[in-house]
């Protein structure tokens, strides 16, 4: 079973574990052993204000992203790098010398007929970045969002607060990545199939986070 749960609006600064409990509460529902309480990567990155509103001018593109922007196939999962402020994120985030070294990777993979060889190579914050897009709960449809910061404790906290198994997750309608887990026993795998369709929505259900649960037999 995966439960999803809505919570209140969640922005830099909130506390990630009284949101969760208002929510839980509101639904009237609790959290415990055997269950998994999985989180968006989007929610925990937003309270520690890893987001940026770009009709506010908290990007400055340079002369690099610019350029480099120009070149990134676009898709339609998304935005992704295609655009001067999402590249100038990833710039900043991994360093403008992994970033011309990724931009030089997928250019010769895409002469041998590879793809993804740019994300392989900027590593897992580049490919973590969201830009704006419609349909996001607001104020995330005017933002870039960045991978949040140490996943892994984020998830055992909320599994020490909630005495069950917690996840940081990076789901979409594309497929998925487990970034933080505790305890360490959890199969992360295993947790991407059971949320391959994405069950907390990708825009404004305002469900960032969910129980899964298994059932009873």
């Amino acid at each position: 079973m995966r439960i999803p749960v809505k919570t209140s609006l969640i922005l830099k600064g909130d506390d990630l574990t009284e949101a969760v409990s208002l929510g839980l509460s509101q639904a009237n529902l609790t959290a415990g052993d055997g269950d998994i309480l999985f989180m968006s990567e989007k929610a925990v990155g937003a309270s520690q204000g890893r987001y940026f509103l770009l009709d506010k001018g908290e990007v400055k593109p340079g002369r690099l992203a610019v350029f480099l922007s120009r070149h990134v196939t676009r898709t339609p999962a998304g935005i992704g790098l295609g655009i001067p402020e999402t590249m100038q994120c990833a710039i900043d985030e991994c360093g403008a010398a992994r970033i011309l070294f990724a931009a030089a990777a997928g250019f010769l993979g895409k002469l041998l007929g590879r793809k993804g060889d740019f994300y392989r190579v900027a590593g897992p914050r580049a490919r973590s970045i969201d830009g704006p897009t419609n349909g996001t709960l607001p104020p995330f449809n005017r933002a870039v969002s960045l991978a949040p910061l140490d996943p892994d404790g984020v998830a055992r906290r909320l599994s020490e607060r909630f005495g069950c198994g917690a996840a940081v997750v990076d789901i979409n309608d594309l497929g998925g990545n487990i970034l933080g887990a505790w305890p360490k026993s959890i199969d992360r795998a295993l947790l991407v199939e059971i949320l391959a369709d994405n069950p907390l929505g990708q825009g404004t259900q305002q469900t960032p986070v969910g129980i899964a649960r298994p059932v009873p037999t």
